[in-house]
């Protein structure tokens, strides 16, 4: 995202940039992370990799931009279809506020064989009645006033998990307006995982003054950029693949009539053989093509255009 050509800079003492020649000496923005030198995954393997007999797909992160196995995420990606974007666990724990909405959003991982491995820590501002019946069970306490008294003050402080960014605003109608605030306020579960996350996720995201600059101090500030995602990158390929692979020359007889793409058709037939029987001239004898002859070539066939063209006579029946 942040990328910028290094030409001109301290890297390069004796060249500079042609197109920005007054930027920088070094961009700031550009970050030289292990896919720079062809290695990839926290495993920091290269891609392919000739030594890797397991068959594996990667997955690229939408934070960090570097790319995974599936096995290297500390959870089973869902199936390709269900999932469309991906956050990787050292992302995950940078952007911990994100676990808050991966309660709601994510895309569940499958289940692991090892059910140990699936242990997360619950985060939460209040503890249900069975979750208190359940504390009290695992430390043995019998009195249950101080839980109630401790209960109540918890519930009357903000929250304290991690990401909490937004002060509590409320409207004339006392709901919260930050999106993030309220799902702080209820239990979600936080795990050393990447996480997988539907296609509209990005749209739910909070924007309140609060967050957003939440986002710029961790320099996400993209996530609430609906052009930035995955979708939005493969679309943006498909199209420029399909404007490559377009015609010039069908663009332009679709937009004639009939007789125009005739005579479209016509000349160019004309242009095309004559100037094949003269480059093959060239070919034959083993001569270099200069500028001057293909100067010389297309005057020729503009002024035996007009010979034929002031010859042609029509007449009207």
């Amino acid at each position: 995202r942040n990328f910028r050509c290094d030409c001109g800079n301290s890297k390069f003492k004796n060249l500079q940039c042609k197109l920005l020649p007054e930027k920088g000496k070094v961009n700031s923005g550009n970050k030289y992370n292990d896919n720079f030198y062809g290695l990839y995954c926290t495993c920091k393997r290269p891609y392919p990799d000739p030594e890797d007999e397991i068959p594996d797909e990667m997955i690229q992160c939408i934070v960090c931009e570097d790319w995974f196995h599936g096995r290297h995420l500390g959870a089973i990606p869902p199936e390709s279809g269900d999932f469309h974007e991906m956050v990787c666990q050292a992302c995950m724990n940078r952007c911990h506020f994100l676990w808050a909405y991966a309660s709601q959003l994510a895309v569940p991982a499958l289940t692991k064989a090892n059910a140990l491995e699936d242990e997360g820590i619950v985060l939460n501002v209040g503890e249900s009645e069975e979750q208190k019946k359940e504390i009290k069970t695992e430390s043995g306490l019998e009195h249950p006033e101080p839980k109630e008294e401790k209960q109540t003050e918890q519930m009357s402080q903000p929250s304290t998990s991690s990401g909490a960014a937004c002060p509590e605003v409320v409207t004339k109608n006392e709901e919260p307006v930050c999106k993030l605030k309220e799902l702080q306020s209820k239990q979600f579960l936080k795990k050393d995982t990447a996480t997988f996350w539907p296609s509209n996720w990005r749209s739910k995201l909070c924007t309140c003054e609060d967050c957003l600059k939440m986002y710029s101090e961790l320099e996400v500030q993209f996530l609430t950029d609906e052009c930035d995602t995955v979708l939005a990158y493969e679309n943006k390929g498909t199209s420029d693949q399909e404007t490559d692979r377009r015609d010039p020359l069908m663009d332009t007889l679709n937009s004639m009539n009939r007789v125009q793409q005739v005579e479209l058709i016509c000349e160019y037939n004309d242009l095309k053989t004559e100037l094949t029987d003269y480059l093959r001239r060239f070919a034959d004898e083993g001569t270099v093509v200069k500028r001057e002859d293909i100067q010389h070539f297309f005057e020729e066939f503009q002024s035996r255009k007009r010979r034929r063209t002031n010859r042609m006579q029509y007449y009207c029946s």
